[in-house]
């Protein structure tokens, strides 16, 4: 149950985003996604890429800050790529279930 400031953020955050990586999914979870949040929590954002260097992953983080800078929200990312959830330890991570359970696309 995403408010709309939040739905507005996740979706700046996924079009910038877009400008430098193509984004094959992206979902917010936990608190803000369950409709729960305290003013301050922060936006968790699940990013599922095709691949990803350690330099895109520096640069995700980069827009996250500078989103949630100028739209007063912290963003936090969790970013993994299609193989780390096909045959890495990531597609057993009890998060990623969590974000299938309760993760809303904006």
């Amino acid at each position: 149950m995403l408010t709309e400031m939040d739905r507005q953020i996740a979706r700046e955050f996924r079009r910038r985003l877009a400008a430098i990586a193509p984004v094959l999914d992206l979902r917010v979870f936990g608190s803000r996604a369950r409709g729960d949040a305290a003013p301050d929590s922060d936006l968790d954002v699940f990013i599922e890429l095709e691949t990803c260097t350690p330099e895109l992953r520096q640069r995700i983080s980069e827009i996250a800050w500078e989103v949630g800078f100028e739209m007063d929200r912290v963003i936090s990312t969790v970013v993994t790529t299609r193989a780390e959830l096909e045959h890495g330890a990531m597609g057993a991570n009890p998060l990623v279930l969590n974000v299938e359970r309760e993760g809303v696309r904006p």
